[in-house]
């Protein structure tokens, strides 16, 4: 490992300079949740299409319902029914003077109306009142005549959703840079697209490394724990939106580890590993990783380095693979691990998404009370908190320790401490991250 102590930001800057976003492809619909256009998409149809109505009721027109009230109501010939789905009045035929029809929620409104009346408005052809109006709505079959006796007087348009109220031809319904989620698919779905050019999601494959580290279910044995950051991290690149793929723990073995990654390689835009990149005698990646400086894949290589910052001083970055596939090297100690894909990986995974920002917001915020923080000289330090937005202050939880993940679950921001900071009193106003 180099002897250069690198910043946070210089270590960040480095993996978003060689970090690429992936190509577009074209998806359909039920594929594209999460990926990010690359194309504006203008509709090419009018939301709604044709006028329809936004109530069950009946279509009339504005004239006949002049004065009507409910000791004088106005008494219309229903002319027929029109459903959701239907073209209109069978026949072709329009509401005349004197006349209604029917007309279901969503149905286009027929030729010659200029106005819905809701159904509660009127006797429902019943002569009673509206519950039975309402019954007498929704029972009578198709094609139902009669008269109909409407209480009220209704403006023009009342109650119905114009074409192209929503979106018109030609306007721009989503700009490119946009994720897709669900109601986008919607709006798309809407406007007729089956397809859309997007940068798919990255491919995350996480990998921890140990002898010690068992899997959650299984019993421990003697100096064994359980893998929690395979977990959290895959969780994570989930959340980064991003496929994640956990690998089971793997075995403080060079060879092993190699074959294991190598193998992945195959279905990764990006690899992330956890463990092994300290001093110790069991560096299994940075022994693993170092096969990736020879010759036979120019370009490809881990450096791996001390950073200023605590915790996750130890870090790696660099290539590997044929196709170069980035790969970021994180501590093994949970804190670490999790602070190191928050400020290092979850920016890369957007990047390759192709967002315009890759960064989780961040906000001023003051210490709550208490002790005073304390941080080592030239260190950024990032601690646990929960922040609260109305008031407008943070509060620490748990301690400084890179294994205290119980702490972890419970904060929702990372407190940030600059180099030049040793102490932090209540009150201090600091800059925040926000996780969630």
């Amino acid at each position: 490992m180099s002897g250069t102590i690198w910043s946070v930001d210089e270590h960040l800057d480095d993996i978003l300079a060689a970090v690429r976003p992936l190509e577009p492809i074209e998806l359909q619909l039920s594929e594209a949740q999460g990926c990010v256009l690359v194309e504006d998409i203008v509709a090419e149809i009018a939301l709604p299409p044709f006028d329809n109505s936004s109530m069950d009721g009946y279509a009339v027109r504005v004239s006949d319902l002049e004065g009507a009230d409910e000791e004088f109501p106005a008494v219309l010939t229903v002319v027929g029914d029109v459903a959701a789905g239907d073209g209109g009045l069978a026949g072709g035929r329009s509401v005349g003077p004197g006349e209604a029809a029917r007309i279901m929620t969503g149905a286009p409104l027929p030729a010659g109306a200029e106005a819905i009346v809701p159904v509660e408005w009127t006797d429902g052809g019943t002569g009673g009142g509206p519950a039975a109006a309402m019954r007498a709505h929704s029972e009578a079959p198709e094609g139902a005549g009669g008269e109909v006796r409407v209480h009220r007087s209704v403006e023009a348009r009342a109650h119905v959703r114009a074409r192209g109220s929503d979106v018109r031809p030609g306007d721009l319904a989503l700009r490119a840079g946009a994720v897709v989620g669900p109601a986008q698919i919607g709006l798309l779905a809407a406007i007729g697209r089956s397809t859309v050019k997007v940068r798919p999601r990255p491919r995350v494959v996480v990998v921890s490394t140990g002898s010690e580290l068992a899997q959650p279910g299984e019993e421990l044995t003697g100096g064994r724990i359980y893998d929690s950051n395979s977990f959290a991290l895959t969780a994570a690149a989930r959340d980064a939106g991003a496929i994640a793929y956990r690998v089971p723990a793997v075995a403080d073995d060079a060879a092993t580890l190699r074959a294991t990654i190598e193998d992945q390689l195959i279905r990764a835009d990006i690899v992330v590993t956890t463990g092994g990149v300290s001093v110790g005698a069991y560096d299994v990646v940075k022994e693993a990783l170092s096969y990736a400086d020879d010759a036979a894949e120019p370009g490809s290589g881990i450096e791996f380095r001390k950073l200023a910052m605590q915790p996750g001083k130890p870090q790696g970055f660099g290539s590997i693979g044929p196709d170069h596939t980035p790969l970021l090297a994180l501590p093994g100690n949970p804190v670490s691990s999790y602070v190191s894909f928050e400020l290092f990986v979850r920016p890369a995974i957007r990047a390759l998404m192709g967002l315009p920002d890759v960064h989780r917001p961040t906000v001023r915020a003051k210490l709550s009370a208490g002790k005073a923080l304390t941080s080592p000289a030239g260190k950024r330090q990032f601690l646990r908190g929960t922040y609260d937005a109305a008031a407008g202050v943070v509060t620490p939880v748990g301690g400084a320790g890179s294994h205290l993940i119980a702490a972890l679950a419970q904060a929702d921001a990372l407190i940030v401490l600059p180099e030049d900071v040793t102490s932090a009193e209540p009150g201090t106003e600091t800059e925040v991250i926000l996780l969630r």
